[in-house]
């Protein structure tokens, strides 16, 4: 008996001439083939052979498989072992094979989470029905001639029950399988991970062109002459054009592609849902100040913070937005109303309006007048949710953001915030008892709180002049 064992690229590495019972599957069995000299071969009813899980795509561990070999012909059979890691298939027509194989689980699982729900729906069902004839608390009666089938009832009811919950569980199961498979194409054709993907893929290739041209590379030297390489090499850069097109998609649907041209030193970065400032700017990444210094803040600064020494890089991946030095000074724009994005999403119309005077308030002189506005200093509890809100302290909005921005004036189950439209006194919002526990920081930064509310300040006298 003649038994055939192959590999290629194409392929993987199958295994052909064995039958039932002739000794051969109590060595394909054990755990040591393949690259990490660990897997056993399996049996696929598809190919009506055996196989060598995740050996397709890949250069076959030739050792492995004369081990193999070797060890079937100690057995009595007559073994060849040809090998062609040259026959390959494109990585964009293995990618589009493994996308269609997510589809076909995502449905097949699917499919087996709504039958195994069904399922669990009908026990369910059935035990509800049994229990009916027990509705209104009848007991078993002891040595009554009902007692046989009561017994038989409830054995009914709890198995249905078990079965119910049991179904319910591999419904889960199954749901999540298919989730997970739906996922796969989105998973695999994230931006952000697309591009660590590409980082990755191109030091490979220069590892591989370093090998041909002789030198070393990765901690040590391949010959240059090894024919692997040159299909490697060629793996590697069909892998990188397909991934660059997916880059190139998502940059066509409105993904930013950041880069060290895109900052400079002061500029602020949104890294994390956080902005930093950009303290150096690195081919990678940017250094930032350390994100110890984040919680509880929505803006990280170069100085006042508690870890002034420390430091930490963001890579241009994980970033998602930049602002310049002067865009963060600008305070925040209010909410559109809901009126004015009606008019914004309403038809042009060529009869003409009438348009106002500009407000005080879009001036650029009240604009700059802003930090100087008033707004009240609230605390808020950890897992205490209440009617109105707690304020402490009455100051302008530059002195609530450095107060709110201090890590003092947080911690694991409170934390100080701020606003400058509290509502109603009473209504909304209430004073309460200012125990002295922050003199320390508002003294530091030379703030002198207040505890009664205005609304609106009074303009300067130079503006009012």
């Amino acid at each position: 008996m003649t038994i055939e064992i192959t590999h290629t690229r194409r392929q993987g590495t199958l295994i052909e001439g064995t039958s039932r019972g002739d000794g051969s599957a109590e060595i394909l069995r054990l755990r040591e083939y393949g690259r990490t000299q660990r897997q056993p071969f399996r049996w696929s009813r598809n190919l009506d052979c055996w196989y060598l899980p995740h050996s397709r795509d890949h250069a076959t561990y030739t050792p492995s498989l004369e081990r193999l070999a070797q060890r079937l012909r100690d057995a009595g059979f007559e073994v060849t072992l040809p090998v062609d890691n040259a026959d390959r298939r494109s990585f964009s027509e293995a990618e589009e094979e493994r996308e269609e194989k997510a589809e076909g689980r995502a449905d097949r699982f699917g499919e087996y989470a709504a039958n195994a729900a069904q399922s669990s729906e009908a026990a369910h069902r059935k035990s509800h029905d049994i229990s009916e004839r027990f509705a209104f608390g009848q007991p078993i009666l002891i040595g009554h001639h009902s007692e046989g089938r009561a017994r038989r009832d409830h054995a009914r009811m709890d198995d249905a029950m078990r079965k119910s919950i049991s179904d319910g569980d591999r419904a889960a199961h199954w749901s999540g399988r298919a989730q997970a498979a739906a996922n796969y194409q989105e998973f695999k054709k994230d931006p952000g991970r697309t591009l660590r993907r590409l980082d990755k893929l191109r030091a490979d290739l220069r590892a591989v062109e370093k090998w041909q041209r002789g030198q070393s590379a990765k901690g040590f030297s391949r010959s240059p002459a090894d024919p692997e390489l040159a299909i490697e090499r060629q793996e590697l850069t069909e892998e990188i054009a397909h991934w660059e097109k997916v880059i190139e998609a998502a940059e066509a649907e409105g993904f930013k592609v950041w880069s060290r041209a895109d900052f400079k030193r002061g500029d602020f970065v949104l890294y994390r849902g956080t902005w930093y400032e950009v303290l150096r700017v690195n081919p990678k990444s940017v250094t930032i100040p350390h994100i110890h210094n984040s919680p509880g803040r929505s803006i990280v600064r170069a100085t006042g913070n508690q870890y002034d020494d420390w430091t930490w890089t963001a890579p241009y991946d994980g970033v998602s937005g930049r602002k310049s030095a002067d865009e963060m000074q600008q305070p925040p724009q209010a909410p559109a109303t809901e009126a004015q994005e009606q008019a914004e999403q309403s038809p042009a119309v060529e009869e003409p309006v009438s348009v106002a005077e500009p407000t005080a308030a879009a001036t650029p002189a009240a604009w700059a007048n802003w930090p100087d506005g008033m707004a009240l200093v609230l605390i808020a509890s950890k897992n205490s949710p209440r009617r109105r809100k707690r304020a402490l302290w009455a100051m302008t909005r530059r002195e609530a953001q450095a107060v709110c921005g201090d890590p003092r004036t947080s911690g694991r189950s409170y934390m100080l915030t701020w606003t400058d439209q509290p509502g109603t006194e009473g209504a909304d919002w209430e004073w309460v008892e200012d125990n002295g526990s922050h003199a320390p920081v508002l003294n530091e930064l030379g703030i002198t709180a207040r505890r009664e509310w205005t609304a609106a300040p009074q303009a300067p006298a130079s503006e009012a002049a």
